[in-house]
């Protein structure tokens, strides 16, 4: 896939960008920036299938609520990755013209993305992309919304469904919160890691 067009936008927004032909050498790539520090991870199906918990881990200190240490609660970890050197996320959707969307419900993920870190990494499958901001929001909300929903299983239409987002008013509702990045943050590095490869939701 050719990039070109989204990383011209997103280095005009202030991202840093970095191009990976795959999964893997996204991986390596991350492996090789990130030693010895603490690597905070917002929830991402992304960053599971690329095993970025376990190999990050082996020379990083890595804090994933989605991985929760015995001993140790699940807000705890998630207190503890807000305040991490780095924070490790994907996004629901990214506009060719460079913004960067970002549904959320507990709101953890979307805070560490905003404040609080060193610097802030997105992993990027080519499937979050889209060619218009309208487009990415449509994709965040009727097509990643809905996987994540049902993946949790919660009681929502859009997780019986599968097919897009209903607004509902459900007490099971994972959409909360929504967060654009226009530029990128003026309190920390943000590098967007582009990959060749569909991953996520």
């Amino acid at each position: 896939m050719d990039f070109t067009k989204v990383r011209e936008a997103l280095e005009q927004r202030g991202f840093q960008v970095t191009i990976c032909p795959d999964g893997a050498a996204a991986g390596e790539y991350l492996n090789a920036q990130l030693d010895g520090v603490r690597v905070g991870f917002g929830g991402s199906v992304t960053l599971e299938e690329l095993g970025l918990y376990d190999s990050l881990g082996s020379h990083n200190t890595v804090l994933s609520h989605w991985h929760v240490p015995e001993g140790k609660t699940g807000a705890e970890v998630r207190d503890e990755a807000a305040s991490a050197e780095v924070y490790l996320a994907s996004v629901n959707g990214l506009a060719e013209t460079g913004e960067i969307i970002n549904i959320d419900g507990t709101g953890n993920r979307v805070a560490g993305m905003l404040y609080g870190h060193k610097k802030v990494i997105f992993v990027v499958g080519r499937n979050k992309l889209a060619p218009t901001y309208e487009e990415a929001l449509r994709r965040a909300r009727n097509i990643a919304a809905p996987k994540n929903a049902q993946r949790l299983g919660v009681q929502t239409p859009c997780a019986a469904k599968g097919d897009r987002c209903y607004d509902c008013k459900s007490p099971a509702r994972i959409c909360r919160g929504l967060v654009v990045l226009w530029e990128a943050m003026g309190s920390c590095k943000t590098e967007v890691v582009l990959v060749d490869e569909e991953l996520g939701y």
